[in-house]
């Protein structure tokens, strides 16, 4: 008899370790033998733990399922899939509406048996991978249609394409998972569910381009994924699928975690590469740009997780297969983040095209709190804030960019009625302020300058002409700013006074 349970952070850390504890030794008073698996996390994050039990119907689903009542589920047959249960897991609502596929194996396996990565379909990308030329590897992804996950939205395979073109002995694939956008933790969940997946992405990367070392950027807050990522990597060597002759085709790659310090900045890809390189994480000028002059001056892949992680399945599948999901430029699909004031928050992959209201409301369920909500913020904490009134967005880059709003990282948190949204304004610019490399002036110094202008406008201070000077301060900052970090800020507040002005009016 399978039992699941997720090793997880967000599991454990409301109690899952307790819970396995509590069902071993269950079992072994029942004389019941099982065989308990410690998988990735499904995404229902209000139902965690989620303890699964594998029957002939399916592996049905407990939860969430406190450490106390494991004596009580196993008394009324949990051990047998029976008793009060939510039904088959894959036949929820919540799974039915996605398309699984960078997520395809995450919650299903146990994310450290290579044995289990393999049998689920692991490594079929890369060896389709290994039987063609660079070239066409490179050109698949491009045809894909993937576009980075990171935030920007750049097609990955004009980046490979231009890596591989690059003239340089040595070669790196970087992978930023430094993941610090506020209501986001795809990359944590994919590490601690699927690693082997993003091993697998990373070495088809360098196969594509001629690298022959690799780095992921690791945010230090991921204790979980820290550890399950360097487990996965020595398996990996050990099995041949990193390393030199990589599965017998004479393909030299190997890969290492480095660890950040807590630099919200670091997850610029440049600032990324300063820390890399051992230097204080600071944006670089650009050009040139990292595809030709990237860690240690050579030619650098960096793209994010949820980008290395979705290569496997285009390659094992074709372009074609995943080209057909999603609308217009924005193909395949996404793993959006539901977070905030939400009743159901997690994880959610689908085709590009659901819209923004779909998401809140019928898979999260609308505000935990009750309350009517009132704003969301995509695409972390430079996003911008929208109204219920653009709920029927479609989740893709093009629609949100004429709506001057980001996709991002797909991260989206929920506001209910009781937000006041001078108050998010004024957190866009102090979070800047805080997390600011300081190379540059209007970034550095135009933060600092936001939180003062603001504060004066919610104290009634000449509150018109100080949202004047906000305006012009927000122009400074979005032509001047080296990066993303100032140039972007603009947005949270632009959007927080078009959309709810009447909160700078009090």
């Amino acid at each position: 008899m399978k039992i699941f349970v997720p090793r997880d952070a967000a599991a454990r850390s409301v109690g899952a370790d307790e819970v396995a504890e509590r069902l071993l030794a269950a079992a072994e008073r029942a004389g019941v033998e099982i065989e308990l698996i410690r998988n990735g996390s499904r995404g229902m994050l209000w139902l965690e733990p989620l303890v699964e039990v594998e029957t002939p119907e399916g592996r049905v689903g407990y939860g969430p399922v406190a450490p106390e009542e494991v004596d009580g589920l196993v008394a009324a047959g949990m051990l047998n899939g029976a008793g009060e249960h939510l039904g088959v897991v894959e036949e929820l609502p919540w799974m039915v509406r996605q398309q699984r596929l960078t997520f395809g194996r995450v919650g299903v396996i146990d994310p450290r048996s290579g044995d289990e990565h393999a049998e689920y379909g692991g490594n079929e990308g890369l060896r389709a991978a290994l039987g063609m030329t660079p070239a066409e590897v490179v050109e698949v992804v491009v045809d894909s249609g993937l576009r980075g996950r990171g935030g920007a939205g750049f097609p990955t395979g004009i980046k490979w394409r231009t890596v591989l073109g690059a003239e340089s002995d040595l070669k790196f694939v970087c992978c930023n998972a430094d993941e610090g956008d506020s209501g986001t933790f795809a990359d944590r969940m994919l590490i601690e569910g699927d690693p082997f997946t993003l091993i697998e992405g990373m070495t088809i990367a360098a196969y594509a381009v001629g690298a022959t070392e690799g780095y992921v950027y690791l945010r230090s807050e991921y204790p979980d994924a820290i550890e399950t990522l360097n487990a996965a990597i020595v398996t990996a060597r050990e099995r041949g699928w990193l390393g030199d002759d990589i599965l017998g085709s004479g393909l030299t790659f190997d890969l290492h975690v480095r660890v950040g310090a807590g630099a919200y900045i670091c997850g610029e890809e440049t600032s990324m590469l300063e820390s890399l390189e051992g230097k204080r994480g600071m944006v670089r000028a650009k050009p040139p740009i990292p595809a030709l002059e990237g860690l240690f001056g050579r030619p650098t892949v960096v793209n994010n997780v949820l980008s290395l992680a979705t290569i496997p399945t285009i390659l094992a599948n074709g372009a074609a297969a995943y080209a057909a999901y999603g609308m217009g430029r924005s193909l395949g699909t996404n793993v959006f983040q539901l977070g905030g004031n939400i009743a159901r928050g997690g994880i959610v992959e689908t085709a590009f095209g659901i819209t923004l209201g779909e998401l809140v409301n019928e898979l999260g369920g609308g505000a935990a709190s009750g309350r009517p909500v009132r704003a969301v913020q995509v695409g972390g904490p430079l996003g911008a804030y929208l109204p219920v009134e653009e709920f029927g967005l479609p989740m893709d880059y093009e629609s949100f960019a004429a709506a001057g709003a980001m996709v991002g990282h797909g991260g989206i948190v929920v506001f209910d009625e009781t937000v006041d949204m001078s108050e998010m304004a004024r957190f866009a610019f102090e979070f800047c302020a805080e997390e600011s490399c300081g190379k540059c002036t209007p970034c550095r110094v135009g933060a600092v300058r936001g939180v003062e202008t603001i504060d004066r406008i919610r104290n009634g201070e000449d509150r018109q002409k100080n949202l004047v000077l906000l305006d012009d301060l927000c122009d400074l900052m979005t032509d001047g700013s080296l990066c993303a970090m100032g140039g972007l800020t603009p947005l949270p507040v632009r959007s927080a006074v078009r959309h709810f002005g009447e909160d700078f009016h009090k």
